[in-house]
């Protein structure tokens, strides 16, 4: 401001006593100059400011990103999945007797966490509640036997089949996500834990759920523990979603109790041993549009009954006198064989754009180890196939489904929610429809109908006697007719509510 008035004070002396050209010339340029320089610092102080709001901006955004790391790095992020059922049930008998519960009002919750303290770690679990109503599944005071004396506390469906008012672990698993494997640009993971193994590819429509866990469910839908590797190959083949994931898992340990009389947690040779399984899930094509999926997979030292103990398993009565009642023995292993393809929308407009169509085929073949393994002692093939369709539907989602097996035909689906029993282990046909309908985002209302009709027992039985295939008419010869179920249905109408 004062260079301005000393300027205007030359300016007006130099017209007054009549400054010479080549003056007026100096000044002028002079004047020009003071311009150049004011129009400087001007924009100098527009700058700072503006370098001050950015500074402000970045303060306020690391803030955010400190509240967003809290949130997901040092807390575990809880999901709520809450159903509350009525199954109607009634069974047919190979006798021609039935058998039905009208009204199995039963409350499903799941606890989901996740925590993840870096973006390449990842820790996941599910807290799991499966009860009837009114009652605690400790005992029967009508027969004296305690629940569990069938399979409800087998550990492959610990959390699938009714059980009383405690929390379980139904998963819990770490996952490592790595970048890529070496220079060759394949993103990598291994996880290790209580797997994420029910609730598989295809079953996860009639449940209403967009994600499906990680094996094929026409073979595998129970718990267990072990361990996962796999490998993104789309950068290497140039196929999309192209990947293979090594799968690993024991189902049971034959370790001795603590304090058992004996050395702690060594190998209980008067027992069965472990069973474990290792397979490959390999899928070749992937582009969010298309699915296919194929798992390959061999399970070792498979347990079941011979006949005297499967006899005591069902009367109660130690029949061998050797102290014990219905003990498991192991029979072989078993190797199993899916396919699952699965189409989301056909076309890009109306009601095919949001139709979902699925196929599977599935086998599954026997080795006996020196004894009769489903009731054979050579080694026998199932085979199975499965096919559905999912479309929109007044605003909801209706679907139907249908699936066959052959005689011999034997999956892991013992942790399948049906409370008719697996529909997919069947010998024989299934049908199936459901529609599932949103109140809100968090709150569904579902409807399903499931239909079983076997042509041979042992659907849902293990590999030994237990699992071997009879007809209808071989279980009434053999005055079984009473105990054996020719066919069932299940209709059941539940609210689910998830967030």
């Amino acid at each position: 401001m004062k260079k301005y008035i000393a300027i205007s004070a030359v300016l007006a002396s130099t017209l007054a006593f009549g400054a010479s050209n080549s003056d007026f010339n100096a000044l002028k340029a002079e004047i020009e100059a003071l311009k150049k320089e004011v129009a400087a610092m001007k924009a100098a102080k527009a700058e700072t400011t503006s370098e001050e709001g950015d500074s402000a901006i970045q303060k306020l955004t690391k803030k955010v990103n400190e509240i967003k790391a809290h949130d997901a790095g040092d807390n575990i992020k809880w999901g709520v999945d809450l159903r509350t059922a009525m199954d109607s049930l009634n069974y047919t008998m190979a006798d021609g007797s039935k058998k039905s519960n009208n009204s199995l009002l039963t409350t499903k919750l799941n606890l989901n966490m996740e925590f993840a303290p870096d973006d390449n770690n990842i820790f996941r679990g599910v807290l799991a509640y499966n009860k009837a109503f009114g009652a605690d599944f400790g005992s029967n005071g009508g027969t004296g036997m305690p629940r569990g004396w069938g399979m409800d506390t087998f550990d492959w469906i610990t959390n699938e089949s009714l059980s009383g008012n405690g929390l379980k672990v139904k998963e819990a698993y770490w996952l490592y996500m790595g970048d890529s494997m070496g220079e060759a640009n394949v993103p990598w993971t291994v996880s290790f834990g209580r797997r994420p193994s029910t609730d598989g590819m295809l079953i996860n429509l009639r449940e209403g759920n967009d994600e499906y866990k990680s094996p094929l469910a026409h073979m595998i839908n129970v718990e267990f523990d072990g361990a996962s590797a796999s490998a993104n190959l789309e950068n290497i083949v140039g196929i999309p979603g192209a990947s293979v994931k090594l799968c690993l898992g024991q189902g049971s340990t034959n370790a001795t109790p603590m304090f058992g009389g004996t050395a702690n947690y060594t190998d209980d040779q008067s027992t069965i041993d472990d069973i474990k399984l290792a397979g490959l899930i390999i899928t070749p094509y992937d582009d969010g549009q298309i699915t296919s999926k194929i798992q390959i997979y061999r399970a070792f030292d498979l347990p079941g009954y011979d006949m005297t103990n499967m006899q005591e398993k069902m009367s109660g009565m130690d029949l061998n006198a050797d102290g014990a009642i219905g003990v498991m023995s192991q029979f072989g292993n078993i190797d199993g064989l899916a396919w699952s393809t699965m189409v989301n929308g056909i076309g890009e407009d109306g009601i095919l754009a949001e139709t979902t169509l699925f196929a599977s085929l599935a086998m599954s073949k026997t080795h006996p180890d020196g004894a009769p393994m489903l009731g054979s002692m050579d080694s026998e093939t199932g085979t199975s196939y499965w096919v559905g369709a999912q479309v929109p539907l007044m605003g909801g989602k209706f679907g139907a489904e249908y699936n066959h097996g052959s005689k011999y035909w034997r999956p892991f689906t013992y942790g399948e929610d049906t409370m008719a029993g697996s529909k997919l282990a069947v010998r024989g046909d299934a049908w199936e429809a459901y529609y599932v309908y949103p109140i809100t985002k968090a709150l569904t209302l579902e409807a399903r109908y499931t239909m079983i009709d076997y042509d041979y027992t042992g659907s849902n039985n293990f590999f030994g006697v237990d699992g071997a295939p009879m007809t209808m008419a071989q279980a009434n010869g053999m005055g079984m007719g009473s105990m054996v179920v020719d066919k069932s249905n299940d209709l059941r109408v539940s609210a689910r509510y998830k967030f």
